[in-house]
């Protein structure tokens, strides 16, 4: 009997510990989640849970609530189903709960259960549009499998750039798109300790780079104060390549975590310690997932303040030199009561974004938002959705009411799983994206993509002539289809932008302080892809520019005939130009008599000044001089690169090449001294001189009065 009675007493002490420990456990998942740190939390949910008896049904059934709502925000889709259902055995499950679970089927490929969820739902939320979302994506996720062959998209997991960890929001970069910049929670993350988020470290920014021969090479750590012990990643880079926009999220034992968005500038080949970059003053919404539109001129980022249509949206604010300028929502029909993320642009303008209050296959989707410059057909609709998914279909709404196209690109670059974070080689529709399609623990990867399209491009190298390359130059680009463009350069002073057949276009390649050059181009149709190539050389208006491959006859004023191709640049530089007066030099070495070669260049200089008058430039632009030896010629550093053993700023006088005990040396610092160049005199030429005849009607209307 004494026996019996410890044998009870000691399962009454083991029920009433085991309750104790599950509402201990309860509380710290209740903390940890208030924390926003789903995966501490859901470890402690599903304590509670296994120590909950199977009788107390109710209760049972309100933990695996909260337990599923762990692991469906850190993309345990198979647990949170498996803990969603047993809610809904429970009957603890509500009907955001149902919608949750549906939400989970659809991204765990369960169409069928998922339209049956969908449609039972439908029932008790005939309005809701997320509802009829998620039943139009678990009957068109099917046909979209099914027609993968038409999308056009080759996928490819890249190995190179994964790891045992989630790798996700690739970014590439550099002139040649030579790096690629991503976040990672690898092992090689800053810090010791795991997030209470994710279970894995803190994300970290990683890159590659190519090698010479354009292969990729295996990730490593920026080498940087960028990356901290906290999370950063989802990073962008302005069109110059001088500012990084990035997310960070730094932790508080106490407080719960809003991301935020800062910058990091660069410094030689290093980025410099992330700066928090105040949008509002809203110290409790998040701010996330920033891209800079291709003209540098917007900010668009993610984030749930007030103003939006429900849970993330789509914002913009506009970039100016005095800080944030408009800030605004972009509305219908991009932005949903459901959530949209990670905003990107390709070169062209199309933006892709990725949403699951879309019509998708599960999870986010990529969608691509193409702004359309035709008028509404019918303004009263706008705001609405009108449109079939399944491919190309216009949406109205948007920025400033104005008029989209919205498409989905179908499998298999959506897949069931979460994808976003699209980044562009170019104009080319090639490049990287991230996926967590396949992997059990929900963890993102790096994927390839391309889709073959015919595209024309045209790459401009903006530079000083007989220099070196100008990045704060502007490319104006007109065509005669109405196209009118200003483009800026990048740090090597290039250009890509796309152009289109049957068009004929002009640039016109300009900077501060250089003449104008303009180039002409005519665009044929073609079967492949084809890159065109512009050089724009400018004239310095401060400097002497050198006339290359002017050549005379030996000992006379003559011009040979191959100088004609120099001379017609030059003709067309001054049409080009038509403001501006010049004065043309000729110049002769060391040898020989000052007077004699005085005359001499005098002579070659008029040659140069009577072949530019006879093709149509006036007279009174052009001021021929001969300066024989008095000038001789001052190194550059550009000409150093050719000859080494020249330094930048030396002058080629007489004792400087006799000095030089190389003859082969002696004379190249000959020829360069014998060269022909210009020196602007005159930018307002024709500006504010009236033509004869205004003034003789203007003098005999005064005489008249």
């Amino acid at each position: 009997m004494r026996r019996l009675f410890t044998i009870l007493y000691i399962c009454i002490i083991a029920v009433l510990l085991t309750a104790c420990g599950a509402d201990t456990a309860m509380k710290k998942g209740d903390k940890f989640f208030a924390l926003g740190e789903y995966y501490d939390a859901a470890g402690q949910y599903k304590k509670a849970y296994t120590q909950t008896r199977a009788k107390d049904k109710p209760l049972r059934g309100q933990r695996a609530l909260k337990m599923a709502d762990c692991y469906r925000r850190i993309n345990y889709t198979q647990k949170a189903i498996a803990a969603y259902n047993n809610a809904v055995r429970y009957k603890q499950a509500d009907s955001t709960s149902i919608f949750y679970l549906g939400k989970l089927q659809l991204k765990n490929g369960n169409y069928k259960d998922a339209e049956k969820t969908f449609t039972l739902l439908l029932d008790s939320m005939p309005n809701n549009p997320l509802v009829k979302n998620g039943l139009e994506s678990a009957r068109m996720a099917p046909k979209w499998k099914a027609d993968a062959a038409l999308s056009g998209y080759e996928i490819k997991k890249q190995e190179l750039f994964n790891s045992r960890r989630a790798e996700f929001s690739p970014m590439l970069a550099g002139e040649d798109y030579d790096q690629l910049y991503f976040t990672s929670t690898r092992n090689q993350a800053v810090g010791d300790e795991l997030s209470g988020i994710t279970g894995t470290k803190p994300s970290d920014i990683f890159v590659a780079y190519k090698d010479e021969k354009g292969n990729w090479q295996k990730p490593e750590v920026m080498e940087s104060e960028l990356n901290t012990e906290q999370d950063e990643g989802v990073s962008c880079v302005t069109p110059d390549g001088k500012t990084m926009y990035l997310t960070v999220c730094k932790s508080d034992p106490s407080y719960p975590r809003y991301a935020k968005i800062a910058t990091s500038t660069r410094s030689d080949a290093s980025w410099g310690k992330a700066q928090e970059f105040e949008i509002t003053k809203d110290t409790l919404s998040l701010f996330a997932h920033p891209a800079v539109s291709p003209d540098g001129m917007w900010l668009y980022f993610v984030s749930d303040m007030p103003g939006g249509l429900g849970g993330l949206d789509i914002w913009r604010a506009q970039l100016t030199t005095s800080g944030i300028g408009a800030l605004e929502n972009l509305g219908t029909p991009i932005n949903t009561p459901g959530n949209e993320m990670f905003p990107t642009f390709r070169p062209n303008g199309d933006l892709y974004f990725s949403s699951d209050g879309h019509p998708g296959m599960g999870g986010l989707d990529i969608y691509i938002a193409k702004p359309n410059e035709e008028p509404s057909p019918n303004p009263s609709e706008e705001g609405s959705l009108a449109t079939s998914y399944g491919g190309s279909a216009p949406l109205l709404g948007g920025v400033g009411g104005g008029l989209y196209t919205l498409e989905h690109p179908g499998f298999p670059l959506n897949s069931q799983g979460d994808d976003f974070g699209m980044t562009f080689e170019g104009l080319h529709n090639r490049g990287f994206f991230s996926s967590n399609r396949g992997d059990a623990r929900g963890w993102d990867h790096i994927y390839s993509f391309e889709k073959h399209e015919i595209v024309q491009t045209v790459k401009g190298w903006v530079y000083e002539q007989d220099g070196y390359e100008l990045p704060e130059a502007l490319v104006y680009m007109v065509g005669n289809d109405g196209t009118n463009q200003k483009l800026s350069v990048k740090g090597d002073g290039s250009f890509t932008q796309e152009i289109h057949p049957g068009v004929d276009y002009v640039f016109l390649g300009t900077c501060r302080g250089f003449l104008n050059h303009k180039e002409q181009l005519k665009v044929d149709t073609v079967k492949e892809s084809q890159e065109y190539v512009l050089q724009f050389p400018l004239a310095s208006i401060t400097a002497p520019v050198l006339i290359d491959n002017i050549f005379y006859d030996f000992d006379k004023a003559t011009l040979r005939p191959e100088s004609t191709e120099a001379l017609d640049k030059l003709i067309a530089l001054l049409e080009e130009n038509p403001n501006v007066t010049i004065e043309l030099s000729a110049h002769t070495d060391y040898r020989g008599s000052a007077a004699y070669n005085q005359r001499l260049s005098q002579r070659r200089a008029e040659s140069v000044v009577n072949y530019l008058t006879e093709h149509g430039i006036a007279a009174d632009r052009l001021s021929p001089m001969g300066y024989g030896k008095e000038k001789p010629k001052t190194i550059k550093r550009k000409l150093t690169e050719k000859y080494p053993w020249l330094a930048e700023g030396d002058v080629l006088t007489e004792e400087f090449i006799t000095a030089l005990k190389d003859e082969e040396k002696q004379e190249i610092c000959n020829q360069l001294n014998r060269r022909t160049e210009f020196v602007v005199l005159r930018t307002t030429y024709g500006l504010f001189d009236k033509p004869a005849e205004e003034t003789t009607s203007s003098q005999a209307s005064e005489a008249k009065e």
